[in-house]
């Protein structure tokens, strides 16, 4: 009797300890880096494969010569892609694609590399200064900081290859290998960097709108990410806002990379400021904001996919990584 009473005991004891459910795995951060990198690289390519063809129209636009004739109108979205299609054919709009592709790619992923980072390094500190931060999102000023800090990380690899891309948008049907030995041997690989004084600002205020109201939408849920049709449209409006407070400096980079020769043996402007000083005396506020149309249609509709694309490959990873979440809860 005493035996079976003992039995009985430590069946009793060890019962709720046995059937326990052991605790799942969380993300580490070298997991959350890697899901942030490859979601983004992937939805970058794919996005800016998918509008190349607004890419190349809005290069042309923004090199395009600010003058016209006296009583002609300057030419908008739709009139200068039909000129382009009768003068060059449907090839013109697709010529360079892999380039920007894996431009796309390399700029995402080294961006994200580096703000995941910076952000969990940021938030370890603040944790251990204080235990109680862990909880608390990161604010939008130090959001925006971080985002400045990733954006400049990457240049010096994707700086050369914006370059190039851009050189192929804008020649006449040039090799890209020739265009890219004339980009080595004039030095201009980092032709118009300076103008990312303030671009550096673009992806940070995108990504820094984006993260804040995503933060907000999702306070009062359950689930981790948001659904493809709320980040879609989250993304065009922070990729919106951003684009036009910085575009001047976009058009500056891109026709500053777009000169063949040295501007210095021409006497024409050495630089970013210069050159917007310009171009604003020769056509005033609207000459800054040239190509304006396309840019914010392929970068608000670039964005929007690419962050849609991201946050589901990244809810994939994880689900790859730790399983699938319970029922009627998304990663």
């Amino acid at each position: 009797g005493n035996r079976i009473a003992w039995v009985n005991l430590s069946w009793t004891t060890l019962e709720p300890l046995l059937l326990q459910k052991q605790p799942a795995r969380t993300m580490s951060h070298n997991d959350t880096i890697a899901s942030e990198v490859v979601s983004a690289s992937l939805g970058g390519a794919v996005s800016a494969s998918i509008l190349y063809p607004l890419e190349v129209l809005k290069t042309k636009m923004q090199v395009s010569d600010d003058s016209t004739e006296e009583g002609e109108e300057k030419k908008g979205m739709v009139e200068y892609s039909k000129d382009l299609y009768e003068k060059e054919g449907m090839a013109v709009f697709f010529n360079g694609i892999e380039t920007s592709a894996f431009q796309s790619a390399m700029e995402k992923a080294f961006y994200f590399f580096a703000y995941t980072t910076l952000k969990n390094v940021h938030s370890t500190f603040r944790s251990i200064i204080d235990p109680r931060n862990a909880s608390k999102p990161i604010g939008g000023f130090t959001n925006l900081a971080l985002g400045c800090l990733a954006e400049w990380a990457h240049l010096p690899i994707t700086m050369p290859i914006d370059c190039l891309s851009t050189a192929i948008q804008t020649s006449k049907n040039e090799n890209a290998m020739a265009l890219m030995m004339t980009i080595l041997k004039e030095g201009n690989m980092y032709k118009g960097i300076q103008a990312y004084y303030v671009l550096c600002f673009k992806p940070a205020l995108q990504y820094t709108v984006f993260e804040q109201v995503k933060g907000i939408m999702l306070k009062s849920r359950k689930e981790k990410t948001l659904s493809a049709a709320e980040a879609f449209l989250l993304g065009m409006v922070a990729r919106a806002v951003a684009t036009v407070a910085v575009f001047p400096f976009v058009r500056a980079k891109v026709v500053m990379q777009s000169r063949k020769k040295d501007p210095s043996q021409e006497g024409e402007p050495t630089s970013v400021m210069e050159l917007l000083k310009e171009i604003h005396e020769t056509g005033g506020i609207p000459a800054l904001y040239q190509g304006l149309g396309p840019e914010l249609t392929r970068g608000v509709f670039s964005a929007a996919l690419m962050l849609m694309i991201k946050e589901k490959i990244s809810g994939g990873v994880k689900n790859a990584l730790y399983g699938p979440p319970p029922a009627g809860r998304r990663l």
